[in-house]
């Protein structure tokens, strides 16, 4: 099968999962400045997440642009990296309303399962694929996916005893994948 139906599907899940974020913000009770004061840890959740969600787009395109063909397990593979983005509005508003040690964690913990889930992805694309492929070659051992996990669960760690040190660190990883991977497009000669 071709990535066609794939790559409209999800862009369709993310697309849901944005606009979902967006209608979890609420307009603030005062026409000045001030009024937006107590709606900050919302907006920054907001942004955090909307980074981190346009980070996995934009690295799911790629992921599609260089794979030929899609098969069970792949569709599977991409439906539980979807399912743990979509958890991504529900963690986002709780951490920005309430903020906690639990609240952060969790919203480190569905980041986790994501970025687990996206290199579940990344493999079975390339056993499908093979060794000799587009993605493999890309991918290699991605060490900065094995980076970004070890400081997602050092960060869940800490939001029991350092909750900002914690979301300092989401950020951090966020900021590591905010620079696209151009490793695909370079093989591919874009």
């Amino acid at each position: 099968m071709s990535t066609g139906r794939l790559e409209a599907f999800s862009d369709g899940v993310i697309a849901i999962i944005i606009t979902i974020m967006v209608l979890g913000l609420q307009p603030p009770h005062g026409s000045d400045l001030q009024a937006l004061r107590p709606l900050a840890p919302v907006l920054l959740a907001y942004v955090l997440s909307f980074v981190y969600v346009g980070i996995y787009w934009s690295n799911h395109h790629h992921m599609m642009h260089a794979t030929k063909r899609v098969n069970g397990t792949i569709l599977w593979a991409n439906m539980h990296m979807l399912f743990w983005l979509s958890l991504v509005p529900f963690v986002t508003a709780w951490l920005g309303e309430n903020g906690g040690a639990w609240p952060t964690a969790l919203y480190g913990a569905v980041l986790l399962m994501a970025g687990i889930a996206y290199a579940i992805l990344e493999r079975t694309i390339v056993a499908s694929e093979g060794r000799d492929s587009v993605m493999a070659r890309a991918v290699g051992r991605d060490a900065k996916a094995q980076i970004s996990v070890a400081v997602y669960v050092v960060a869940i760690a800490l939001a029991f005893a350092h909750e900002r040190v914690s979301r300092v660190l989401y950020a951090a990883v966020a900021l590591a994948w905010f620079i696209p991977d151009r490793r695909i497009e370079a093989l591919l000669g874009e």
